[in-house]
């Protein structure tokens, strides 16, 4: 099988030494996508606000690897508040309303640039 490195234009860049995405025959495993603009700023606003730009960002992610967000088939939530489960569900579900993938959410001491969210996830194409 042979690695594939993912990048799209249609998602912030990585703020480090890692790629948006690795495909690996049909699998889809992308890095952790946080509230970044195509600009790499951190999007204002509550968790709603992020976790909608966090899902987005992973939407451009799997569509540059050719997939969708539903052929998701994990994901892992990191959560700066577990307060906000309830608020990042709702926004979550408009987007995985069909057949929600398997799912960890934790919350997490800090995550980069201070922000109050990031999800990863596998997929398939």
């Amino acid at each position: 099988m042979s690695k594939k490195i993912v990048k799209t234009e249609k998602a912030p860049l990585p703020i480090g030494p890692y790629n948006q995405a690795v495909a690996i025959g049909n699998l889809i495993y992308t890095s952790g996508q946080i509230p970044l603009n195509l600009s790499n700023a951190v999007v204002e606003g509550g968790i709603k606000e992020q976790a909608k730009c966090v899902l987005e960002n992973l939407k451009a992610v799997l569509e540059g690897a050719e997939s969708s967000l539903d052929k998701v088939v994990k994901t892992t939530v990191f959560l700066k508040n577990m307060g906000d489960f309830a608020a990042m569900n709702e926004i979550y579900a408009q987007y995985f309303s069909s057949s929600a993938p398997a799912r960890t959410t934790v919350e997490v001491a800090r995550l980069p640039k201070d922000v109050l969210i990031e999800i990863e996830a596998v997929a398939y194409s």
